[in-house]
């Protein structure tokens, strides 16, 4: 195989997108041999559809589209981003009982942490900003 594999998705910044941003990612992954049904298929369509969701409801009209982008490095590293072109980095926002969102950030943070991976949020040198999931690849056959 070779060093590395890449996918990269432009979408419009609007709700339809959130799904298109889910089935790609399991096209994606399934292309590269992780089962549709492995638990880190499911965690990723679901950074995903988190960070992608943020990038459509929280950039104030900045970012009239974004982009998605997975790479697996040397089958051994799985990395999935969502850059917009809103300059503001991420926040998580106070729990609130009364409120529908908001927890967004955090469940991407727990899914990371509880699949041995990391979250970073990366400023891009033409603006906007890239949140980025880093993911250990599974071993062949799981």
């Amino acid at each position: 195989m070779a060093d590395h594999q890449e996918s990269t998705l432009t979408l419009p910044g609007a709700p339809e997108s959130v799904a298109a941003a889910r089935r790609h990612v399991s096209a994606v992954l399934g292309a590269w041999g992780l089962d549709r049904a492995a638990p880190l298929t499911d965690a990723v369509r679901l950074i995903v559809s988190e960070l992608a969701t943020n990038a459509v409801r929280h950039t104030g009209g900045t970012s009239p589209y974004f982009t998605l982008a997975l790479r697996l490095d040397r089958d051994e590293t799985l990395t999935a981003g969502v850059t917009d072109r809103d300059p503001r980095p991420p926040r998580r926002l106070a729990a609130d009982l009364c409120r529908d969102g908001g927890r967004g950030l955090l469940i991407v943070g727990l899914l990371a942490a509880e699949s041995g991976g990391e979250v970073t949020t990366v400023a891009e040198p033409g603006g906007g900003k890239t949140v980025r999931v880093r993911l250990p690849w599974p071993p062949a056959g799981v």
